[in-house]
């Protein structure tokens, strides 16, 4: 039977210490099997894969999450990072919850094995889950929950954090990409999308106001989780209130943008970027004003003047962004989103576009300032 993927690690983590060899002298009699674990894999995430390892002895169960190192580059940045907020967070006893991280022999908390594979294990979070569908106030928890992470670690230096995707809300660079996407030489990838690489160009503007941001000392450079959506959020499955965020990988310095603006962008539309039912595209007002108020009440204490003033601006600029982004992969082959159909990436920026239509049209109309 084929050694599975997971073994090393978990055999490294359940038995830094293993038996002595038949032949030898004593035995070590705190020497573990990995057998004695059950082990069920975890599908929700879509970069790292997860399983779930319970001790079919005491019951308690543990995370153990493979790195993904074609998205993350360098392993060892990734989790230095979990571990400074972590560290910070527990040492200034901080009203905010983060699963623990747990650690390998000679206190590492990340264990290559014989493949060069990267593995980490967290404390795993019993009793949970991640809503598929959700209502309004799970909404609005979310966005509080994501404003105290921000809010929380507004006195820690971000600078502190490596950059684990460079570039990965650069707005401006993702202009420039879609700028060069356009000198393809796929003629009818060209032609297909002349009229939304048309009604982008026109909205250039978003790109210039990203420029103005980061050159200004109103914005300031901020630790952002970059993937707040509510597939991030651990929610109790009995009562239905939020526990935690998840998913850390991504957090490095950012702007305000960010984090408000994809949970705007993931969450106020019935339907995701997947959804080639245009017709259903659309802004839900009391989504939209549920994330809004949710996030002020963790952050408005903490942003400036500058911030409050445009954070209606916030949506526009992260809908923008991941339009700009599909439309460059589709134009040029597809190369980074993984797609199910060929014409997949044109229809997530068609949607993705219609999205942020409708979004120019929302806020004019309920917030004057476009």
């Amino acid at each position: 039977m084929p050694e599975a993927i997971y073994q090393e690690a978990l055999e490294a983590y359940v038995n830094p210490h293993p038996p002595a060899r038949a032949g030898t002298d004593g035995d070590d009699p705190v020497g573990r099997s990995f057998h004695e674990f059950a082990v069920v894999p975890l599908g929700a995430g879509l970069i790292n894969q997860s399983y779930k390892i319970t001790s079919q002895y005491s019951g308690d169960s543990f995370l153990l999450q493979k790195i993904n190192t074609h998205v993350f580059t360098e392993p060892e940045n990734v989790q230095n990072n979990y571990e400074l907020i972590w560290k910070y967070i527990s040492a200034n006893s901080v009203d905010f919850y983060m699963p623990e991280p747990k650690y390998f022999p000679d206190n590492q908390t990340l264990f290559r094995d014989s493949k060069n594979n990267y593995w980490r294990i967290f404390e795993f979070i019993g009793n949970s889950y991640t809503p598929s569908t959700f209502k309004v106030k799970q909404a609005k928890d979310a966005a509080i929950i994501f404003g105290e992470f921000a809010s929380c670690m507004d006195e820690f230096d971000a600078e502190q954090l490596h950059i684990v995707i460079p570039g990965f809300h650069d707005l401006s660079l993702r202009y420039k990409q879609f700028e060069l996407s356009l000198r393809t030489d796929n003629s009818r990838r060209l032609i297909k999308t002349a009229l939304l690489a048309d009604e982008l160009k026109k909205r250039e503007r978003y790109a210039n106001f990203y420029d103005v941001i980061i050159e200004s000392e109103e914005f300031p450079r901020r630790v952002m989780h970059h993937d707040a959506k509510i597939a991030n959020v651990l929610y109790d499955k009995d009562d239905d209130e939020v526990l935690c965020p998840v998913d850390f990988d991504t957090t490095m310095p950012g702007y305000f943008f960010s984090d408000l603006g994809d949970m705007i962008r993931t969450m106020t539309c019935p339907v995701d970027e997947n959804s080639v039912d245009f017709e259903k595209i659309t802004i839900r007002k009391k989504f939209y004003e549920a994330i809004i108020e949710g996030y002020l009440k963790s952050m408005n204490d903490h942003l400036t003047a500058s911030e409050k003033k445009y954070i209606h601006y916030t949506g526009l600029l992260m809908t923008y962004m991941q339009t700009l982004r599909f439309l460059s992969d589709y134009l040029n082959g597809d190369v980074y989103y993984k797609v199910d159909y060929k014409e997949q990436n044109f229809d997530r920026a068609k949607n993705q576009l219609t999205l942020l239509e409708k979004l120019e049209k929302f806020i004019k109309v309920n917030y004057t300032i476009l």
